[in-house]
């Protein structure tokens, strides 16, 4: 069985983790296969879940086998991308977690948009029971559950179930729910301006790193150069019909 399967659908691009008999674990050459997925045209939205049990464990544990330091930063530099190209994808990214979501994994999710997650999943950060610091995107826990909270993950290498983080979750749902509740938010995510949805994305990454004032400012160009784009006048046309007729 393939380690990563992808389909497209309705203008979604799919994307699930296949190696149920190890929890889904992720090699550096999946980590990249998935951060080229995502560097073509942008779909509609994007949707990573995973197979059997797991969303996913994280990196399958022989990638840390003999490396170097040289070997750790090509491998971490592939963590980045990876969970980046979800991040930074000019399109909604979704994780339908669907299981125990572990690692860069949960990293990805974090990284995500929207989580959609099944109620008997579970979260955790185990890198500091393999000798090595949680890094790139656990950088962003704290902003769901708290500094206290993520030190407190991060710390113990823990599995936490997702009733115990409820911010991280944008639905929570009965696992035989989670691809019904996926498609009803991607109805919500999908269908807007593809140039809108493109800044608005920009703009969270200038949001998460940049001052108000340079916030604002960026705000502002991006409101601007929207105008530009034929789309944009489409937008305005359809609500303003839709206005119009009540809706």
């Amino acid at each position: 069985m393939a380690a990563i399967t992808t389909w497209r659908e309705s203008g979604v691009r799919w994307i699930r983790f296949e190696r149920p008999d190890k929890l889904n674990a992720l090699t550096v050459d999946e980590l990249r296969e998935v951060a080229d997925l995502l560097s073509g045209p942008a779909p509609e939205a994007v949707v990573f879940t995973g197979s059997g049990r797991a969303f996913s464990a994280g990196m399958h544990v022989d990638s840390f086998r003999d490396l170097d330091r040289d070997g750790a930063r090509e491998l971490i530099g592939a963590v980045r991308d990876f969970v980046g190209a979800a991040r930074l994808a000019p399109c909604p990214t979704v994780a339908a977690v669907n299981g125990h979501c572990l690692g860069a994994a949960f990293e990805l999710a974090l990284a995500c948009d929207v989580r959609i997650v099944a109620q008997h999943a579970d979260f955790g950060l185990p890198e500091i029971r393999v000798g090595i610091p949680s890094v790139v995107d656990a950088a962003l826990l704290q902003q769901h559950v708290g500094l206290g909270k993520a030190k407190e993950m991060i710390l113990t290498g823990d599995r936490y179930p997702v009733s115990t983080l409820p911010a991280l979750a944008n639905d929570i749902v009965p696992a035989e729910d989670l691809d019904a509740a996926t498609r009803r938010m991607l109805d919500r995510l999908t269908g807007h301006s593809r140039a809108a949805v493109a800044a608005q994305k920009r703009l969270f990454e200038i949001w998460q790193n940049a001052p108000l004032a340079e916030s604002i400012a960026a705000s502002v160009d991006e409101f601007a150069e929207v105008f530009t784009d034929p789309d944009t006048a489409r937008a305005v046309r359809a609500r303003r019909a839709a206005v119009g007729r009540g809706e």
